[in-house]
């Protein structure tokens, strides 16, 4: 019985040897499968990471590119509104110097159209004092003209009366020396 003691641990320790040495040889296999497994997951989380993350930079750098794209479109159409303004603001301003421009002629022109219509006045005033004048000296030169002539048959009268005057007393002093 004694070997019973024996044998039978014996026996069992070989087993339980066999049966462990068999389980670490599977345990090994897939210790070393689940370290691969593990292994070749982390490969394929850091490429899909680096996929996910080149994609993420290419999308980045579309996305800068189209809000480059979109700056420049808004930077160009704030350039063209400028431009735009100052181009409304210098017609405005040209457009300004042009009116006041035009507002000092006109008021050269109204002035001169003053002056000239006071010259133009101030001729008329003098046509019709001298229309007024040579009417009157017309009018005094044909006074003169018949006073003239009416001078001319008063001399002419006088002479007449003279020459009586002196034919009678020249016909007195005959017939006073006649007589």
């Amino acid at each position: 019985m004694k070997k019973v003691y024996v044998i039978f641990p014996a026996l069992a320790l070989l087993l339980f040897i066999g049966y462990w040495w068999n389980y670490n040889k599977e345990y090994e296999a897939a210790k070393v499968a689940q370290a691969e497994a593990d292994r070749q997951a982390l490969v394929e989380k850091r490429e899909k990471e680096a996929r996910d993350r080149q994609r993420a930079i290419e999308l980045a750098l579309e996305k800068q590119a189209e809000q480059r794209k979109e700056r420049e479109e808004r930077e160009a159409k704030r350039q063209k509104e400028r431009e735009e303004r100052q181009a409304a603001k210098e017609a405005r301003d040209k457009a300004d110097r042009e009116r006041q421009k035009l507002k000092r002629q006109l008021e050269l022109v109204t002035e001169d159209v003053k002056k000239e219509t006071e010259a133009v006045a101030k001729l008329d005033e003098r046509k019709q004092f001298l229309i007024g004048e040579e009417a009157f000296l017309r009018q005094y030169v044909a006074k003169a003209e018949s006073n003239q002539s009416a001078l001319t048959q008063v001399i002419q009268k006088i002479a007449a009366a003279e020459a009586a005057r002196a034919k009678a007393e020249a016909e007195a002093a005959a017939a006073k020396k006649n007589s």
